[in-house]
């Protein structure tokens, strides 16, 4: 599970201009926000560099426990 949503809630910051920011469809960036999908590694790490946040704040354990 991420943590994206929370994260972008936190910044006050919208999908569309994630998704804007990644080159990536609204859909996609939605489906990673909702937990639709996970993300890849490398993505997530994009999506940290651009919330200026680090990739750990970004993914909860299994337990929803932020790492």
């Amino acid at each position: 599970m991420n943590r994206i949503k929370e994260v972008l809630c936190e910044k006050g910051i919208k999908q569309t201009w994630l998704a804007e920011q990644l080159g990536k469809s609204y859909n996609i960036v939605n489906a990673y926000v909702q937990n639709r999908y996970q993300p890849r590694l490398e993505v997530l790490f994009e999506i940290a560099k651009i919330l200026q946040v680090k990739p750990k704040d970004l993914i909860e354990d299994a337990n929803g426990d932020d790492i």
